[in-house]
């Protein structure tokens, strides 16, 4: 990708919104898209609209930019995700972000759907990413490198902001909610994992694994953003419990931790800074 092209992008979504900076960004996984829905005086974009954007289509994943108020703070949401099983490159699958990062946005939140590999995990809990492990086999920003968007070689010592992850606890404690805490595990999809892979992967340090993030994460570090990455746990990884995997699990379980992912994300807005 050329700056030119995220440039591009950046004026087809400005073109499309209310004036201004928009300092703060979301991004919405599997079965989590109903946040968007709480956003005041929205305005959509559907990801067809913006040039270099890609069409999302996994299941649960609406595919467009909302512009909005979240808990009286400006707001970027992200409606679903791209993903690297989907046949898309890492660079198309960082593009929003760093369109993001043009449109203004310092912050960003991440949220993703996780199967739970520590075994004192369980359904429907909500893990505050501490840090992650790699294993999607490539890393978004290699290849032409734009200066516009940061050090070529940047700190990952601190990929998510322990800053915003104490605010995230503070935000759940007023909720009464008890979040977990761990690192999250990145693979390519779109096949589950098999119980030898996650036993591989709790040996590793582990504590969820997923098919998404990542790549995010690691193109908003490098121009600069700070994050906050959250997981619900949407089903025990293989071998965990014995049971069988299933793409409608993963989204069920979305449907019904909505409205308390919901709250947490408005409240953690509300408390930034």
């Amino acid at each position: 990708m050329q700056y030119q092209e995220y440039l591009a992008a950046a004026q087809a979504i400005k073109n499309k919104l209310p004036g201004g900076e928009w300092p703060l960004g979301i991004i919405l996984g599997s079965g989590l898209g109903e946040l968007g829905e709480r956003l005041e005086r929205a305005a959509a974009v559907p990801y067809g609209d913006i040039p270099g954007f890609r069409c999302s289509g996994a299941p649960g994943h609406k595919g467009r930019l909302l512009a909005g108020e979240l808990a009286g703070r400006r707001v970027l949401c992200m409606q679903g995700r791209l993903h690297l099983y989907e046949g898309y490159s890492p660079a198309e699958v960082t593009f929003p972000v760093r369109v993001l990062r043009l449109l203004g946005v310092r912050t960003l939140i991440v949220t993703n759907a996780a199967g739970g590999i520590h075994t004192d995990f369980a359904v429907g809990d909500v893990m505050v990413i501490r840090d992650h492990i790699n294993l999607m086999g490539g890393n978004p920003l290699a290849g032409l490198y734009l200066p516009e968007f940061g050090e070529r070689f940047f700190d990952m010592g601190e990929a998510y902001a322990p800053a915003l992850r104490a605010l995230a606890h503070e935000a759940a404690a007023g909720q009464g909610l008890a979040l977990r805490e761990g690192v999250y595990c990145a693979v390519m999809g779109p096949s589950y994992e098999t119980p030898a892979e996650i036993r591989a992967f709790r040996a590793l340090g582990a504590d969820a694994v997923g098919m998404s993030t990542v790549p995010e994460v690691i193109a908003a570090r490098g121009c600069g953003m700070r994050v906050l990455g959250l997981s619900l746990i949407t089903n025990m990884a293989a071998g965990v419990t014995g049971a069988a995997l299933s793409g409608e699990e993963v989204l069920e379980t979305g449907r019904r931790k909505a409205r308390e992912m919901e709250a947490l994300v408005a409240g953690i807005v509300g408390k930034l800074n």
